[in-house]
């Protein structure tokens, strides 16, 4: 079969295990039965796949059945003393949280051929509020029977290029892909959370230069307002909630915000992926289409063909938005035997409001192999292998906001905040913490840091008082947590660099045991599974930190396999902060680089922004979770 990204059927499942809603997609499923004819015909094995789509029902009791096998709706993803042969846990795997297979009963459906179940998969699982959908690809016959041999081998673990595993088969699917984009947006217009990228601009016209940094640090907005069709009356550049400086405002389209409703998924699926082959899964963009319809007015040029991703043709003031946004995740050890751990995950903006069908292109700055791990583009850019810092990028840029970009990168400088964080436990119901940090060690500007928040959470603890007072920023506190803001809104640092110390006790209330039955994959925590060491004179001379934490967490709820460390959360601080006018990974655009043909007079802004995602600073005395890397064989 061709490769692409072809859907075979959609499920929609809500909180009592049944089907919401269902569409299957004949011609993809002639292909898939084609293929399994073809399979069976040159194929000298006796196994089979399950050539048919189960009825909505077999579906459902299916889906239930493996909920009820794997202990969960995702299921461990790693093999358990419980994981059976066949299942998706006995593969050891954590992407079969992710991509499941289930087994279709033979007396409910199937061709009768087989005595034994009949293996669905590949299925996307995406659960969003209180629905799960299932996206099933079409995927070759011979990937499903790779798969079914997985789950039936004695051995466990994945190993990455091997020949037998799941990684080597997924990496041939680029099916999945399509699925799990399909599975995410029909999950968004499920819940109403359908929201264009943000582009931040500056909000007064860019004119380059010192003027540029100047107004930049007054203040932004959000651009999220959509281009109308020429029919409709032009909407405003900026949306008039967002014209007042100083402010950051952002109204974007969440459109879908009513429960589920069928009309418009089926108006989606039907326009994104007609007969099932994914094309556009830009929801505002069909919605739009939907209630505005087109006008002989507004029709490309004969010579020119109008892309899907651009059904109407902007009419108004025209000018080219760009923003950069980055995350940086973080696992901050302070340990010589655990490395640090940092990633950058982000992406490029755009809002191109320029009439007609022209053609923008631009040198994207800090393209460097060396730097990027992970890089993809939109369908509307032609880009060059990569390979040179500095590579030019040309694209036809589509209706609205949209995301040019995505890369994974790695930082250049270093970690914009490192340091190490400890707390000990001096008795059951107390304990002292230090925080030592550095802020921005070796950036300058014109990245500027507009706020930087610690906190501690103790969600199994309650917090009764506490003492200490940080070196800068101001410390309050809720029920369950510490909260330190060392820079606050309004008192950005720029251009250096600060080091912020903390030093204190807490006091939380006395600690109430909580008894719960054993875990199906830990088990419960008993006291013959305390190991105090003794001297020779069998004096009881313990370590008290062990003691306490030992204490502490026995009698605890095993670790719920959603939030594997959830019962040591008490051993972490998390870091929230927000950067602007630089990126960390040196990606950054010329604007006066940046060519439009035919060639138009429009102003060109950029901005930047860089967030925290998951920047966690370890306990340095207390234990903690970390990956070890894979060694060459």
């Amino acid at each position: 079969m061709p490769q692409g990204s072809s859907i075979r059927a959609i499920w929609i499942l809500n909180g009592l295990d049944a089907v919401a809603f269902s569409r299957r997609f004949p011609v993809v499923e002639k292909r898939w039965r084609g293929a399994c004819q073809t399979e069976k015909e040159s194929s000298t094995d006796t196994d089979t796949v399950y050539p048919l789509l189960p009825s909505d029902s077999e579906l459902a009791a299916a889906f239930v059945d493996r909920k009820s096998r794997e202990g969960s709706i995702r299921g461990c993803g790693i093999r358990v003393s419980q994981s059976a042969k066949g299942s998706d846990s006995w593969v050891d795997d954590p992407i079969t949280r992710h991509i499941i297979g289930v087994y279709i009963s033979e007396e409910e459906g199937g061709d009768g051929n087989n005595d034994v179940n009949n293996l669905l998969w590949p299925l996307v699982l995406h659960t969003k509020g209180h629905f799960c959908i299932l996206v099933l690809p079409l995927v070759e016959p011979r990937h499903v029977k790779a798969f079914a041999r997985l789950c039936y081998r004695s051995d466990c673990g994945n190993v990455v290029g091997v020949e037998d595993s799941i990684s080597s088969i997924l990496l041939d699917l680029p099916s999945i892909t399509g699925a799990f984009m399909a599975a995410q947006t029909i999950g968004d217009i499920i819940t109403g959370e359908v929201v264009e990228p943000e582009v931040v601009v500056n909000a007064s016209p860019s004119v380059g230069g010192l003027l540029d940094s100047l107004t930049g640090s007054i203040g932004i907005s959000s651009i999220s307002s959509r281009a109308k069709p020429v029919v409709a009356p032009v909407a405003s550049s900026s949306p008039a909630s967002s014209a007042v400086t100083g402010t950051v405002t952002s109204d974007a389209n969440k459109t879908g915000s009513r429960p589920l409703d069928k009309d418009v998924l089926r108006t989606f699926i039907s326009s994104s992926m007609p007969f099932g082959t994914l094309l556009d899964l830009n929801f505002p963009n069909i919605i739009s289409i939907k209630a505005n319809g087109f006008s002989s007015s507004d029709l490309p040029p004969s010579d020119l063909k109008q892309p899907a991703w651009k059904p109407y043709l902007y009419k108004g003031r025209q000018r080219i938005l760009f923003s950069i946004h980055e995350t940086v995740h973080a696992a901050m050890y302070d340990r010589d035997e655990i490395p640090d751990s940092i990633s950058i995950s982000g992406q490029v903006n755009c809002r191109a409001e320029l009439e007609g069908l022209p053609d923008v292109s631009f040198p994207l700055i800090g393209l460097n192999s060396d730097k990027i791990e992970v890089l993809s583009f939109h369908p509307c850019a032609q880009v060059p292998e990569q390979g040179v810092d500095k590579q030019a990028v040309m694209f036809s840029p589509p209706l609205g906001n949209f995301a040019l970009m995505r890369y994974q990168a790695v930082c250049g400088v270093g970690p914009p905040i490192k340091g190490f964080y400890q707390l000990s436990m001096v008795s059951e119901d107390k304990g002292d913490f230090l925080f030592k940090l550095r802020l921005l060690d070796g950036y300058k500007s014109p990245l500027t840091m507009e706020f930087c928040t610690v906190t501690m959470p103790f969600p199994r603890r309650r917090v009764v008082s506490f003492d200490g007072t940080p070196s800068v920023g101001i410390v309050s506190t809720t029920e369950h947590s510490v909260e330190w803001k060392i820079i606050v809104g309004g008192r950005g640092l720029s251009g250096k660099s600060i080091e912020a110390t903390f030093p204190g006790k807490v006091q939380f209330a006395p600690w109430k045991p909580q008894m719960s039955p054993p875990s199906l994959a830990f088990g419960s925590i008993s006291d013959e599974d305390c190991d105090f060491e003794t001297d020779g004179n069998n004096n009881s001379m313990v370590n008290i930190e062990e003691f306490l934490m030992e204490k502490m967490t026995k009698d605890l709820h095993p670790a719920d396999l959603e939030e594997p460390f959830c019962w040591h959360a008490y051993n972490y601080a998390n870091v929230s902060f927000k950067i602007v006018g630089a990126s960390l990974s040196g990606m950054s655009i010329d604007q006066k680089s940046v060519s439009i043909y035919p060639a138009v007079k429009a102003p060109v802004e950029s901005s930047t922004q860089v967030t925290s995602g998951e920047y966690i600073l370890w306990n340095t005395l207390g234990r903690c979770p970390f990956s070890v890397a894979a060694t060459k064989v």
